[in-house]
């Protein structure tokens, strides 16, 4: 007979999620840590880390780092800190993500740049950088879990001019699967999970710009996303289940 509770259990594994100090990142982060799980916690500003480490230590256990993973000295910074800790990951939400919107005759390189970094190349270098820790977590029954934070705007043209992050979004999934075809055989998943809209701050300016009934009416419950949405999805992806 299958124990539920031990399927879907994430206790004493470690875990590492980026863009985890707020949104669905840190929603992502309480869900792991409240359910046993050790978590690293990473976003590019300290106070901000600092803040949600403390909050999740409340909950469990948490470390906090601060690193721009539009970088790859950031990502390889956050392994080394996260090899201070532990010899093996069990989890790697690759959440981190920036977005910017300008209408087509002004949309700068810079915007175009920073968000193809934050969501395409900081995701692969970060997955490369762990990948030791994953590998040594790995085995036959129980695989080391990757779980990518893609988009519903990586899968169809939005309305909104915000073209680098539909274009990365689109691009994260891809790498999903490309991902996903190489690591099975080490006995690592990749997935992706791809959110409609939920109120977070890099939404904030998307609400401002069309308003929330607007956004809303896009989602076919009409709605914007809420934690308790995360919490399953993550407990499912991260565990046996």
């Amino acid at each position: 007979m299958i124990n539920v509770n031990e399927l879907y259990s994430v206790k004493d594994k470690f875990a590492v999620v980026t863009g985890g100090s707020r949104g669905i990142g840190l929603d992502m982060a309480r869900a792991l840590v409240s359910c046993g799980a050790t978590v690293v916690s990473s976003s590019r500003k300290e106070p901000a880390v600092e803040t949600a480490a403390a909050e999740l230590n409340e909950l469990g256990r948490a470390h906090g780092f601060a690193a721009d993973l539009g970088t790859v000295e950031g990502a390889e910074a956050l392994a080394a800190f996260v090899r201070e800790k532990t010899d093996k990951v069990d989890v790697l939400v690759n959440n981190a993500g920036a977005t910017w919107g300008a209408p087509l005759e002004a949309f700068p390189e810079s915007g175009w740049d920073k968000v193809l970094n934050v969501n395409v190349k900081g995701p692969f270098f970060l997955t490369k950088a762990l990948l030791p820790e994953l590998k040594a977590a790995a085995n036959r029954e129980a695989p080391a879990k990757i779980i990518n934070l893609a988009s519903v705007e990586g899968m169809r043209a939005g309305q909104l001019e915000t073209y680098s992050y539909g274009v990365s979004k689109a691009g994260i999934i891809h790498l999903t699967e490309h991902l996903a075809l190489q690591l099975a055989p080490r006995h690592i998943t990749v997935n992706a999970v791809a959110p409609g809209p939920f109120p977070t701050k890099m939404m904030a300016g998307t609400l401002q710009m069309a308003g929330e009934d607007a956004v809303s009416g896009m989602v076919p419950l009409r709605r914007m996303g809420k934690p308790e949405d995360l919490f399953g999805v993550t407990l499912f992806l991260a565990s046996s289940a």
